[in-house]
């Protein structure tokens, strides 16, 4: 019996907080991961500058390059972000501005899956589906299912243990990483 190739995931995550819900979702997946499958942070998206133009003409960042470099080495991202105002997170947009800029493009072809949440019932289902449509304009792969948005995201992760509590969310989450893997395969 062969093994599957092993791949390697990456997760950008869309917030800076501290204690936040997503950090412990993006921090719980590895252990959800299947067989042959790693899942490494990327670096914060919060060492972005805000995306200008003159800054651009000047040289990009460290900090884009860094990751533009992470996800191209990567085989897989996951997107793991809040819905802030019936969109993505500010510095979400601006990273993947940041990102749509470097050449060659790092998200054109790859396969990406999508995870939103929130403490509310609709689990970032605005942002999710904003997101979506940015990631057309990226040239990315998007997995269409299983989508993960988990509404009453306090119920179903602890912040503090990274644990996804909820044994039917831990379960479709690992569901999207299979998909994620044979999309990859």
């Amino acid at each position: 019996m062969s093994h599957p190739k092993p791949l390697r995931f990456v997760t950008l995550l869309g917030s800076l907080r501290a204690g936040s819900y997503h950090a412990a979702l993006a921090n719980a997946l590895p252990a959800l991961a299947p067989e042959g499958v790693t899942i490494t942070p990327l670096a914060s998206i919060g060492d972005f500058p805000h995306y200008n133009a003159d800054v651009q003409a000047e040289g990009f960042p460290p900090a884009v390059l860094k990751m533009a470099d992470s996800i191209r080495g990567a085989d897989g991202v996951l997107i793991v972000t809040p819905e802030y105002n019936y969109s993505v997170p500010g510095v979400l947009k601006n990273a993947l501005d940041w990102l749509s800029r470097v050449t060659p493009q790092p998200l054109a072809g790859k396969p990406v899956a999508i995870q939103t949440g929130s403490p509310g019932t609709i689990g970032g289902a605005r942002a999710q589906y904003h997101l979506r449509q940015m990631m057309v304009f990226l040239d990315a792969q998007v997995l269409n299912k299983p989508e993960i948005m988990i509404g009453g995201m306090p119920s179903r992760i602890d912040p503090t243990t990274h644990e996804i509590t909820d044994e039917a969310t831990a379960g479709l989450v690992a569901q999207q990483l299979v998909a994620l893997a044979a999309m990859v395969r």
